[in-house]
């Protein structure tokens, strides 16, 4: 691995990151870190959360555009500036340009989550719909760029934005002295990047992990294949660091800091979302949640005292409603039941009772007598049921047959 204290063969050093952080001064939040009592009782040592999610515009993106947008020649201020983004890179750019004085554009989806359309725009940004894809509305704000002359701010590709997100690093240096790993949601690279620089630069041995979902995981093929490569498809509800492939100024500069990458799936960035709000108290979107999800995951891995960076916290209602549903469901929450029970009066009663007496909740009931798999005499009974977890699943499932129910066990825990 590159000595980043001496090596200048990646783009982003210690010491652009210390002009960064001097110009993001007042600017930015200096964001706390949270001790999780929880993950700290799970792996063994102590774990800290980086709050990012608390910063302004609700990610760590307003570190970099700033610094990229307060490095433009006067000449191209006057032109303006162009983006695309479906979130936190949108939101950080038109916060950016409004603090210093710059027009801004940014191209979205046309499904880009209503939220975070209102918020871009309330940051004092022009804001078009264009496109089914982030591929298409990055196409429209190029053409849009070479037509008015605007400047592409790119999400990551470009070292001012690299040195941005690398001051990260530095408060975490100064607010967890001892950390000896760093985990950091992963997507274009340019947090990850700077961070690395900014944490090995100091502490050589501080262990840095990048975290990819898995439906869109470009990281680890790249660097098998020794260059930016891209993914055929990409499908993942953390849609944050859903790129599908790293730049070529990133490349560089994660190849040569970052010790490894893991991956994640969508239960267990569910999972890690819920964790964030029942345990944690804070609000994170799914890709903010993924070092959580590692942790989770392996507890027992990672040397500690850990930091987890949660990079963001904007997360649309709708995704956040149907991410918990799912996230309880995967962690045993949820139970769907379907049981045969007499076809007489109170028999149906009896089996609430019972549930009751269990200590489970019913969300949702069917009842059917009307069915050509039902025997005469039989009255299928479907419940979906909330529960305290995988032991309570299987306690509940017993204690129904025991009491001479026909039950199977749609969905939870397998039996």
């Amino acid at each position: 691995m590159a000595d980043p204290r001496t090596d200048t063969a990646f783009p982003v050093g210690i010491d652009d990151i210390r002009s960064a952080a001097a110009l993001l001064d007042g600017v930015i939040r200096k964001t706390p870190v949270h001790h999780s009592r929880a993950l700290t009782d799970l792996t063994g040592g102590p774990v800290w959360l980086k709050c990012e999610n608390l910063q302004r515009t609700g990610s760590f993106k307003i570190r970099g555009a700033y610094t990229r947008l307060a490095r433009l020649p006067e000449d191209q201020c006057r032109s303006g500036v162009v983006a695309a983004s479906a979130g936190n890179h949108a939101q950080g750019v038109a916060l950016a340009a409004r603090l210093l004085g710059i027009g801004a554009t940014v191209f979205m989806p046309e499904g880009a989550a209503i939220p975070k359309v209102h918020a871009t725009r309330g940051y004092g940004a022009a804001v078009e719909l264009v496109g089914e894809t982030i591929e298409q509305s990055l196409a429209a704000a190029r053409e849009f760029a070479e037509r008015t002359g605007a400047v592409l701010i790119h999400p990551f590709d470009h070292p001012d934005v690299i040195a941005g997100q690398g001051t990260v690093g530095l408060e975490i240096l100064e607010q967890v002295p001892d950390v000896r790993t760093v985990l950091i949601a992963t997507g274009g690279g340019g947090l990850l990047g700077g961070v690395a620089a900014a944490v090995k630069a100091e502490r050589p041995d501080v262990r840095v992990v990048g975290v990819q979902a898995a439906g869109a995981a470009a990281w680890p093929a790249s660097l098998d294949r020794g260059a930016p490569t891209p993914l055929d498809s990409m499908r993942t509800i953390a849609d944050g660091i859903a790129v599908g492939m790293p730049g070529e100024i990133t490349y560089r500069q994660v190849a040569a800091l970052v010790d490894e990458f893991v991956t994640v799936g969508e239960d267990a960035l569910s999972r890690a979302l819920l964790h964030c709000l029942e345990r944690a108290k804070l609000l994170v979107e799914p890709a903010g949640a993924a070092p959580i999800a590692a942790l989770l995951g392996e507890p027992r891995r990672w040397e500690t005292p850990a930091v987890a960076v949660l990079s963001g916290g904007n997360v649309d209602p709708l995704v956040l409603l149907h991410v918990i549903q799912h996230g309880m469901a995967s962690a045993a929450r949820y139970l769907s039941l379907r049981v045969r029970v007499g076809d007489r009066p109170g028999a149906l009663a009896e089996l609430l009772q019972q549930v009751a007496r269990l200590g489970a909740n019913v969300i949702d009931i069917e009842h059917s007598r009307i069915s050509g798999t039902v025997p005469m005499g039989d009255v299928d009974v479907a419940l979906s049921l909330e529960t305290r977890g995988p032991e309570h699943c299987r306690d509940l499932v017993e204690a129904l047959r025991d009491a001479g129910h026909r039950v199977t066990a749609v969905g939870g825990p397998d039996r």
